[in-house]
């Protein structure tokens, strides 16, 4: 997917981004690495996973997925992933899973399995239609609304970041 790289690529670079768009813009973001996890022996590959890098307090795992493009059968892989990398990675304690959607329009229906999930502080959906105000607050946020902003105003707008 053409958005995956570009976050890929923005959480790579920036990773305070990603902290900024969680709300959880004070998070040391030099106790963090980000990588792409592929999970041994299937074809599961994760977006991006922040690792806790050694020797910092950091803790959480923190489990990163765009999803630009309507799947139905989305959470059933998300979560297959996650607790197939935790069940491979016996030191990971504590974890978070972020999903950023452009619009609740794109989410699946298909979450009756994993309501108890969903419906924690563990598992964050993100529509960034809906940032409202909170999308102006920091550089970074300003860049990802570009992802979503239509293409006759994107260069308008992207020119008006500086």
């Amino acid at each position: 997917m053409k958005t995956d790289s570009i976050f890929y690529r923005l959480f790579k670079t920036f990773p305070r981004i990603f902290f900024e768009l969680i709300g959880q813009p004070n998070i040391d973001i030099n106790t963090y690495q980000f990588v792409s996890v592929e999970i041994k022996q299937t074809a599961f590959r994760i977006d991006g996973v922040f690792i806790p890098v050694p020797n910092t307090n950091a803790e959480t795992v923190y489990f990163t997925e765009v999803q630009f493009q309507p799947d139905t059968t989305f959470y059933r892989r998300l979560f297959s992933e996650i607790f197939l990398y935790l069940r491979q990675n016996e030191t990971v304690n504590l974890w978070r899973a972020v999903v950023v959607y452009p619009t609740r329009r794109i989410e699946t229906a298909d979450t009756i399995p994993y309501q108890s999930l969903l419906s924690t502080p563990q598992v964050q959906r993100i529509y960034l239609d809906e940032l409202g105000e909170a999308a102006n607050n920091t550089f970074g946020l300003r860049i990802v609304q570009l992802i979503i902003e239509r293409e006759e105003t994107a260069v308008t707008s992207a020119r008006e970041l500086n």
